[in-house]
């Protein structure tokens, strides 16, 4: 009777040890694996870097078009046909545009229609529309080239959209500018949190890209310049090229 008392009381004591030794392991796992995560995300800050520079724009893309109203679709079509043939020839010919930068963005040929109360809805006429964009180097003889156009036959002028052609070229001098701004920025919260700024650990470009500059409401405007000076004045102004970086530094 002792003897089989002993071994169950020896059983219960292992059984005792074997869980209470389990229990402590997963006390000591669980929290060691939570306190390096904690760690890791105190040890860190996020930040976006701005970059940007004011250039003059080296192209300008404008958007030229004509607009044809006729009896049939086949007249509209033709009227338009021969201004667009016209237009053309002058672009190439006294402006010296080369053919890849002469590209056609819109035509078609549809009816104008008109209601009555008597008769509903009838087609009265057919209204043709080409429109070109161009794209062109010499910014001090942009108003000249529309007025050059307007005289052609060109009678739907949009938007200039002034450019620089290729803003790769001043790609790592806006990717300094956002790298700088970032370590302004990190270093204030840093300091503010009392801490030291670490490494840089990940850096991610947002690029922005570069933003054209919209210039004239359409031939209304062009024209009224035209009016009052005697000739369009179209200037280029300022385009942005820029980018984003998001950045994170260790904290010491």
């Amino acid at each position: 009777m002792k003897q089989w008392g002993k071994s169950l009381g020896a059983i219960l004591l292992a059984g005792s040890l074997i869980i209470g030794g389990m229990g402590l392991s997963g006390v000591f796992k669980g929290p060691e694996k939570a306190y390096a995560a904690d760690e890791s995300q105190k040890n860190i800050v996020s930040v976006i870097g701005k970059g940007e520079l004011s250039i003059k724009p080296d192209i300008v893309y404008l958007s030229i078009g004509v607009n044809t109203t006729a009896d049939t679709a086949q007249e509209a079509q033709k009227g338009t046909a021969a201004k667009i043939t016209k237009l053309t020839a002058l672009l190439k010919t006294t402006w010296g545009i080369a053919d890849k930068d002469i590209q056609s963005t819109q035509f078609y040929v549809q009816p104008n229609y008109v209601y009555s109360e008597k008769d509903g809805q009838q087609v009265k006429g057919y209204n043709a529309q080409h429109t070109l964009q161009v794209a062109y180097r010499d910014l001090t003889k942009v108003g000249q080239l529309l007025d050059a156009a307007s005289a052609a036959g060109a009678n739907n002028i949009g938007n200039a959209q002034f450019a620089i052609e290729d803003p790769s070229a001043f790609e790592a001098q806006v990717i300094e500018k956002a790298m700088q701004n970032a370590d302004v920025k990190a270093a204030a919260i840093a300091k503010a949190a009392k801490r030291g700024l670490g490494l840089v650990v990940t850096v991610i470009q947002n690029d922005t890209g570069n933003y054209p500059v919209a210039y004239a409401e359409g031939a209304k405007m062009l024209n009224a310049t035209a009016d009052m000076a005697g000739s369009s004045s179209v200037e280029p102004g300022e385009v942005k090229v820029s980018t984003q970086l998001s950045v994170t530094y260790e904290l010491k």
